[in-house]
């Protein structure tokens, strides 16, 4: 019997004659043989894998592969027909094996990895799959010919792609705001700078139409002397503009200074001028007029008085403008010489500065050498003496004479003191031989205190200039040293 496999599919021969067993697409079978067809087409298996990143962070990886058999190798092809043919592709157990194979491969690199390198590297990590998923296959004659990994997918509860995706879109929405704040600012920037473009080209513009309009009126009013118009129109547009940029030129320099007086200059030079300038178009103006009046006959004399004017009003301009210069050049003398006479006070300051520094500094050099030379003195002595504190202090109070100055206040103290001694005596040998009672010596004893006080009192008198109190008694004043006293 003779079979022929279609495009797809391949025959697997055992039997008589075949030591293991012979793929070929077309083949007799003989009898004692059998023979198998194997489909070798690739299949799609869609898996939903669920992994953990390094981070602990569960997420879903959809995933479509597209595995088939190995047809260009007939070892593998062999291989697959051992292990796989007896089952259908489409079989659960052809896809519980596919999908145990790429899960587990798919969870073993997703653990090694962090969330964001997964997410950022999703190249990477689908040739890391794809790789690994093969050298699994390549056991069962299985080829991977394409392997699609989708975007990672959220387990509910751990939501870190929405979380991630918002912080992104926020990111987003504030560089937006960022860059529309930019371009508003680049826009209002450079409407102001086209409107000062607008405004200085108008009236640029403007000034050449003046001087156009200026100039043809002045060919259609001298006609005869046309050429002579012209050379002085251009004359007087070029001293103009001599005019205008030294006016220019002298305003910078009045404007360096930034001083009052130099200000005070630049508005009567300014004024100036402006009286001239307008002296200058009075004086056209009437030139023109009067030319016009006389036409021919006075041509001539109004040019010439014309051209005087005008050498006279610049004139009048230069002589202003080198006053002008002449005190600018005067100010910044004045202005050299007293940063001159700054710069000699400062040093004359810093050298006295430096002097009193040196004195300072020497003179607490001084005082440390003195100071050191009295601690190594001190310490000397202490020495000498044994370390005995008293014996220290006793010499050195001894060597400075402080006991004859301690002597000498004390006996100042004392001096002109004139102490007066006074006994006194109760009377008590008066009393009588007979004996008295114990009442009477009672008041004998009272009368001695009694005898007692004016004496006490009289002493405290003189020594003190003070008296008893009134209600106590007086002094006779017949004898002041009497010891008799008045008693209220």
């Amino acid at each position: 019997m003779y079979k022929v496999a279609k495009a797809s599919e391949y025959l697997v021969i055992t039997g008589g004659w075949i030591p293991d067993m012979k793929i070929a697409k077309k083949s007799w079978i003989f009898p004692g043989q059998s023979y198998t067809v194997v489909d070798v087409s690739p299949v799609n298996y869609t898996f939903e894998v669920q992994a953990m990143s390094a981070e602990k962070l569960p997420f879903v990886l959809p995933a479509v592969f597209t595995i088939g058999p190995r047809v260009e190798d007939e070892a593998s092809l062999l291989k697959y027909a051992q292990l796989m043919s007896c089952h259908d592709k489409h079989s659960h157990h052809v896809t519980e094996l596919v999908q145990g194979v790429i899960e587990g491969e798919t969870r073993v690199l997703a653990a090694s990895m962090t969330m964001e390198e997964i997410f950022k590297g999703t190249k990477e990590f689908k040739q890391e799959v794809f790789e690994k998923v093969q050298l699994e296959l390549n056991q069962f004659g299985l080829l991977i010919y394409n392997a699609n990994v989708k975007q990672l997918v959220d387990v509910r509860g751990h939501e870190y792609f929405s979380y991630l995706g918002q912080k992104t879109q926020m990111e987003a929405a504030n560089q937006a705001k960022i860059d529309v704040a930019e371009a508003k600012m680049k826009g209002e920037i450079g409407s102001k700078l086209r409107e000062g473009q607008t405004l200085q080209n108008a009236a640029k513009i403007d000034a050449e139409t003046r001087i156009v309009s200026t100039q043809r009126e002045g060919e259609g009013k001298k006609q005869e002397i046309k050429v002579t118009t012209e050379v002085k129109v251009y004359e007087n547009e070029k001293e103009a503009e001599v005019a205008e940029a030294n006016s220019k030129l002298a305003m910078k320099k009045a404007g360096w200074a930034k001083e009052a007086q130099v200000a005070e200059v630049e508005a009567s030079k300014a004024v100036a001028m402006r009286d001239a300038e307008l002296q200058k178009e009075v004086e056209r103006m009437n030139a023109l007029t009067q030319t016009e009046k006389l036409k021919a006959e006075f041509l001539t004399k109004a040019t010439v008085e014309y051209e005087t004017k005008v050498q006279e009003a610049n004139w009048e301009l230069y002589k202003k403008q080198k006053a002008a210069e002449a005190y600018l050049y005067q100010k910044e003398k004045e202005a050299e010489a007293q940063r001159a006479v700054a710069e000699a006070t400062f040093y004359q300051r810093k050298q006295l500065v430096d002097g009193d520094l040196y004195a300072r500094k020497k003179e607490a050099e001084g005082l440390i050498a003195l100071a050191e030379a009295q601690g190594t003195q001190i310490r000397t002595l202490l020495e000498a003496f044994g370390g005995n504190y008293a014996a220290f202090r006793d010499y050195l109070m001894i060597s400075g004479g402080m006991y004859q100055e301690i002597a000498k206040i004390n006996a100042d103290a004392v001096h002109g003191l004139q102490p007066k001694i006074s006994i006194w005596t109760n009377g008590s040998g008066e009393s009588g031989g007979d004996g008295d009672s114990s009442g009477a010596n009672a008041m004998k004893e009272v009368a001695g205190v009694y005898k007692m006080l004016p004496p006490l009192l009289k002493t405290v008198h003189d020594q003190t200039g003070m008296l008893p109190p009134a209600w106590m008694g007086t002094f006779a004043d017949s004898d002041p040293a009497a010891p008799t006293a008045k008693w209220i």
